[in-house]
């Protein structure tokens, strides 16, 4: 009755769930991999921020020595001489669960280059009445290094429209055409807010919490073993309806 499994027809569809089932397996498994490498990037990127907030109280590095920003640097304590200039504001910004918003100075460093650095956080609606001024003259600044933002990433607003004097994403193309300098593709967050103001925390570094990505992971894992599962189904119904046709046939059941 099980001859139907030695026919041409059946041979390819046998060889086709033998390949397919390790396939989808192995692609389970790496797609599960992937998550748990993004996991574990996450948990060192929160240890690397709790770590550099327990050494807040270092001299810290030059700025220039630090640059380009990645996972190694982003948190890194960086320091930066030069006189501050254009103030801006961050709306749209929360600390300890309130709404607020950003305090931004440009930092025009020796070098001729502004740096943007975030003095503090106030709460409520953005308002220049409400930011103090920042210090005048020749000032040394420290703070927490931080990546350039992406609009619509990390609770950074991506809509536009914004008044004139705030600003919605802290980058380097945000602000090329606010500024004359040239502007780093970095900012600075202060250890100790100037003036009142609530210090904002060092993010984590860019790519390594637990994103779209990291759940598009998770749920390619699941496709792929349901992949798995449903080829085992459809074998084991085909080759069902397969034995019930010969039995049938073998009974005389079926017309020739």
């Amino acid at each position: 009755m099980y001859r139907f499994l030695l026919t041409p027809r059946w041979w390819g569809i046998n060889v086709f769930v033998v390949l397919a089932i390790p396939f989808c397996i192995f692609m389970g498994s790496w797609q599960l991999g992937r998550f748990e490498d993004r996991v574990q990037d996450h948990e060192s990127a929160k240890e690397q921020v709790a770590e550099q907030g327990r050494e807040r109280n270092t001299q810290g590095r030059p700025l220039d020595a630090l640059l380009p920003v990645d996972k190694e640097t982003s948190g890194e304590q960086a320091t930066a001489t030069g006189r501050y200039g254009r103030q801006l504001l961050v709306p749209g910004r929360e600390l300890d669960d309130k709404r607020g918003f950003y305090v931004l100075t440009l930092l025009r460093t020796d070098g001729g280059k502004s740096l943007p650095v975030v003095r503090g956080w106030l709460p409520g609606d953005a308002s220049a009445a409400k930011a103090p001024a920042a210090p005048t003259g020749k000032v040394t600044v420290r703070g927490a290094l931080q990546a350039s933002e992406s609009p619509g990433s990390n609770g950074v607003s991506a809509t536009g429209g914004l008044p004139r004097g705030q600003l919605g994403a802290i980058s380097s193309a945000s602000l090329v055409n606010l500024v004359r300098d040239d502007v780093y593709d970095a900012w600075v967050t202060l250890d100790k807010a100037d003036s009142g103001m609530k210090p904002v925390p060092a993010a984590a570094p860019n790519n390594t919490g637990l994103d779209l990505k990291a759940f598009q992971n998770l749920g390619y894992t699941g496709e792929w073993f349901v992949f798995a599962g449903f080829v085992v189904f459809m074998w084991f119904r085909l080759f069902r309806r397969e034995a019930e046709f010969a039995r049938d046939a073998h009974l005389g059941l079926l017309e020739a």
